[in-house]
């Protein structure tokens, strides 16, 4: 009997994949039987280390550059599965931003999501098959205090994901949005305990996400038994969005 949402036989690339949710959904994937490449920007040890344990490929790759992406892909080959979970933050009041953190922030979130995904239409759309997962937040519809460049990116995530649903959607190219609540990663451990017990108190099922909780909806989006699901925002924040 063939393994639920199995991946065997495809070729996936991770973005931003050497640490945290990155790490999580290139081991959920290779585990699945996925050919699995993942791309960082930093952190070449840890990305080392994770393309071991997966037996996945590491490349040093930063998606907010156009060329760089493209190049990714290429190097990736012809691919199956996309996913983008490359990101990052820099937080601050609006009135106070920095042209700059505004810049790098849209840049690598949401332009990152845009050069792979036109490095990839092409191919899928050929092939008349594909899966692509991008992942935003649930500050992407919700918003939060001192995120405005990255509610923005996540927000523009969802509205260009379903876009490129509607325009691949006839040659069988997929694609979905995972947006995660708190997560316990890095960025989260930083957030002082007052906050974190807010954040608790408003969450259904009272507890921070793992990786895990997120990587394994993505496996599901990117598997054949998700092949009539496009255009759509999956939520795995614990009912806290609802």
């Amino acid at each position: 009997m063939a393994e639920f949402c199995s991946l065997e036989g495809k070729k996936a690339l991770v973005t931003g994949g050497s640490r945290g949710i990155g790490r999580a959904i290139v081991l959920e994937l290779a585990r699945a039987g996925a050919d699995v490449t993942l791309s960082y920007r930093s952190g070449k040890d840890e990305a080392a280390e994770v393309a071991r344990e997966a037996g996945a490929r590491a490349v040093h790759a930063d998606v907010s550059d156009r060329d760089e992406a493209r190049a990714l892909v290429e190097q990736a080959g012809e691919l199956d599965i996309l996913v983008n979970n490359a990101g990052i933050t820099r937080d601050g009041l609006i009135a106070r931003m920095p042209d700059e953190d505004w810049d790098t922030v849209i840049g690598t979130n949401l332009g990152g999501v845009f050069y792979t995904c036109r490095a990839v239409a092409r191919g899928m759309m050929k092939r008349r098959g594909g899966a692509i997962v991008n992942l935003s937040s649930i500050v992407g519809l919700h918003g939060n205090p001192g995120q405005t460049n990255y509610s923005a990116s996540k927000a523009g995530i969802i509205g260009f994901t379903k876009a490129f649903a509607r325009e691949l959607g006839n040659r069988g190219v997929r694609a979905n949005v995972v947006a995660p609540g708190y997560v316990d990663t890095r960025l989260t451990q930083v957030i002082a305990d007052d906050l974190k017990k807010t954040m608790l108190a408003s969450t259904p099922l009272g507890r921070f996400g793992t990786p895990e909780d997120v990587a394994g909806a993505v496996r599901f989006l990117c598997s054949d038994e998700a092949s009539f699901i496009t255009g759509e925002v999956l939520l795995v924040d614990g009912g806290l969005g609802m």
